[in-house]
């Protein structure tokens, strides 16, 4: 089972501690940016990953030892925790920020951190790209044209970006899974490996926008999609 949303919230509140002049990351950039350093083929150690969270200096300035273990320690279980639904499914439920105002799914937060996990191998993610299915490069194509977007160096019209903003949202878990699939393969189960030689595609999931299955009435991103 991942997190319980209070042990997210403790997170949250321990990562808006860390001084906000060195613009460390949010909740939202921390889950994007753990799912992509286990989802590299390379290993990445916590000693070389870790001090990007802090923020640009790369230093945490921790008020004391005890708030220090206690957000270091709160990070690892939140990677852990990705790591264990990856090994249990392929799939990932990503954390994703929700204007306050608008109920709007932020889908770009958890994207940056991703697209900077890409940014500590980049010559892996290269290798993948040169060596991996058609589905998967699509894929990473895919999911490089969402930082294009979010950095605002998109070339698509105003219509198509409004467009992919509706379904990106939906569309990032079943991204993840496709790469996991050809740049993790250890973790694929062996049944769905050998069923054909056919790229993998996640299951169908409950949308955003669909109506929550609680029966609140609310849509999914409104209700319980909004952890």
């Amino acid at each position: 089972m991942g997190q319980s949303d209070q042990a997210l919230d403790r997170l949250n509140v321990l990562l808006q501690a860390l001084p906000v002049e060195n613009m460390p990351m949010s909740l939202s950039e921390l889950d994007g940016y753990v799912t992509g350093i286990l989802a590299c083929s390379d290993i990445i150690t916590p000693s070389e990953w870790l001090p990007h969270i802090w923020g640009e200096t790369g230093e945490p300035d921790f008020p004391n030892q005890k708030a220090a273990d206690e957000t270091i320690n709160a990070v690892m279980a939140h990677y852990n925790s990705v790591a264990e639904a990856m090994t249990r499914s392929l799939w990932i439920e990503p954390i994703y920020e929700v204007d306050p105002n608008s109920d709007e799914t932020l889908w770009e937060p958890w994207i940056d951190g991703f697209a900077r996990a890409m940014g500590l191998r980049p010559e892996a993610w290269e290798r993948l790209l040169d060596h991996a299915d058609e589905e998967t490069r699509t894929t990473m194509i895919f999911l490089m044209a969402l930082h294009d977007i979010y950095t605002g160096q998109s070339k698509f019209t105003d219509e198509e970006i409004d467009q992919i903003d509706l379904e990106a949202p939906d569309l990032i878990p079943n991204c993840v899974a496709t790469i996991l699939h050809q740049s993790r393969p250890e973790l694929s189960q062996p049944e769905a490996a050998n069923l054909s030689g056919m790229p993998f595609k996640a299951g169908s999931r409950l949308g955003r926008n669909d109506p929550c299955s609680c029966g609140s009435n609310r849509k999914y991103k409104q209700c319980c999609g909004r952890n």
